[in-house]
């Protein structure tokens, strides 16, 4: 079969170390061209991987069968839908969008356009922790569950050169917050009823039901200090308790996730961290975020 035509949207440093590489070195992918807010940064990606930059983001739609985003949420969700609008598949970046009209439009567009869609939650791609969410999917009796992230991206000790403003606006609950979703809610099943409490900084803390009346917990925080910064995912139920391993790479991730489109372009069958995923993880932080005090 022919090479998927995979355009990417966004020139910033996911995009530069983990995107364009693994488009570029994909076997069954042509990177059709990059695109970005910055000429200058589309024009040195799209040189160091030998593709095209285009000036016009249509004109790099026009020139794709699908696109990969890394652009902040909220740039994203009207970009994916003129994608899709113009026949192209996606591969989004997590969260679709911080608000639920935007994922809502998104997914409407989709739909309406009847193109695959993936959204990359890097821990639904990597090896290990896909592995590990599959096994636990599989077993029943899982009564509660916990996942714990503490970022110290903007803690006065830990600086990181992914951070970006609208991580830095929006906290863990934007950030993290869809990576603990989409390992919770494929074990433990959809939400039902939400709530939320602010502690220090952007630390929230969330209480979640689940449907089959399991519970989960989620911890959430791009202001940890360094030392005390971490991850854990961990199940208790029938079986006893269960811990996440550590994950795999973003770039070996990010190539799963690539292999999902277009095993799902391929197919027609919709993979389960589609737009329709991206649009409910939206739903339940916005319902977490509306407990929160403003600012």
């Amino acid at each position: 079969m022919k090479m998927l035509r995979i355009g990417l949207v966004g020139t910033g440093p996911w995009a530069s170390s983990t995107h364009a590489p693994a488009l570029a070195a994909h076997p069954d992918v042509e990177f059709s061209g990059a695109w970005g807010r910055r000429p200058d940064a589309a024009d040195a990606l799209a040189s160091a991987h030998g593709t095209t930059a285009y000036a016009d983001v249509d004109e790099l739609f026009a020139a794709s069968d699908a696109v990969a985003f890394a652009v902040p949420p909220d740039v994203q969700a009207p970009l994916a839908a003129r994608a899709a609008a113009a026949g192209c598949h996606l591969l989004l970046d997590k969260p679709v969008a911080t608000t639920v009209a935007a994922a809502r439009d998104l997914a409407a567009a989709a739909e309406a356009a009847r193109v695959a869609s993936v959204v990359f939650f890097t821990l639904r791609f990597a090896g290990p922790t896909s592995a590990w969410v599959s096994e636990q999917a599989a077993t029943e009796g899982w009564f509660t569950g916990r996942a714990d992230w503490y970022g110290s991206f903007y803690s006065p000790d830990g600086t990181s050169p992914f951070s970006s403003p609208w991580r830095a606006q929006r906290g863990g609950l934007w950030d993290v917050g869809p990576h603990a979703l989409s390992v919770l809610m494929p074990v433990l099943g959809d939400v039902t009823d939400v709530t939320a409490a602010a502690g220090q900084a952007d630390l929230v803390h969330v209480i979640l039901r689940h449907t089959g009346g399991a519970s989960s917990t989620a911890t959430l925080s791009l202001t940890t200090p360094a030392k005390a910064s971490g991850v854990t995912v961990e199940l208790r139920g029938e079986a006893g308790t269960a811990l996440m391993p550590s994950g795999g790479g973003a770039l070996d991730a990010f190539g799963s996730a690539v292999d999902a489109l277009v095993d799902s372009v391929r197919s027609g069958r919709p993979h389960a961290c589609d737009v329709r995923f991206g649009l409910r993880v939206t739903e339940i932080l916005a319902q977490a975020e509306e407990q929160l005090p403003a600012g």
